[in-house]
């Protein structure tokens, strides 16, 4: 029983530091920018989850609620452009090319949130991502020095929605350790302007 109650004690952090710090699109805040989170890709394409967050990102732009979008996933070979597969859904969706910002090295949400922070210096966003990942996000780009709120992506239709709050379970132990020793991301690299540039007027 210690060891359960343990084992949930990352998880209820999780919720309550980010209560009330999350919505539904239609209810978001105003931010200069949308962080929206890689989730895989299917044949070169977004996957089911991942074009969930893509339409809600071009729908917080076309409301007017972000001003640019920094998407952020894996291209850690060259074989797999998460970032560039995110891009060219965007531009389907008519949000314009210099409006979009892509991080090639976002391997996992903490590595995303505290490359937005340090490398392309995001102070305030909202973060895209279906709900049972959106606290998570949340929670570590705060930790990570981002005035992040959560918006929250429509999940894809079918199963799997069991299996994705199992995992989130055990996704938040990794967070707890990596909010309290914000660790540097597996590749740092120079300060990027992409973000600046694409806020202008």
């Amino acid at each position: 029983m210690v060891f359960a109650v343990l084992a949930l004690l990352p998880a209820t952090w999780v919720r309550l530091s980010t209560e009330g710090k999350h919505s539904e699109p239609g209810e978001a805040p105003v931010a200069p920018v949308a962080v929206v989170f890689g989730a895989g890709l299917w044949d070169e394409e977004p996957s089911p989850h991942l074009a969930q967050r893509l339409d809600t990102a071009a729908q917080l732009y076309t409301a007017g609620r972000v001003r640019a979008l920094l998407v952020t996933g894996d291209n850690s070979r060259e074989e797999y452009d998460e970032p560039g597969a995110m891009r060219r859904y965007l531009l389907g969706r008519g949000v314009p090319a210099d409006r979009i910002v892509a991080d090639h090295a976002g391997f996992d949400t903490w590595d995303s949130c505290t490359r937005a922070k340090r490398i392309f210096g995001v102070d305030r966003a909202l973060v895209v991502s279906q709900g049972f990942h959106v606290p998570r996000a949340v929670a570590l780009c705060r930790a990570a020095g981002v005035d992040a709120h959560g918006v929250r992506a429509a999940e894809p239709p079918g199963g799997g929605r069991y299996v994705d709050r199992a995992r989130e379970l055990a996704a938040a132990v990794k967070a707890g350790f990596e909010a309290a020793l914000t660790p540097d991301p597996r590749f740092l690299g120079p300060r990027e302007q992409g973000v600046s540039r694409a806020l202008r007027d």
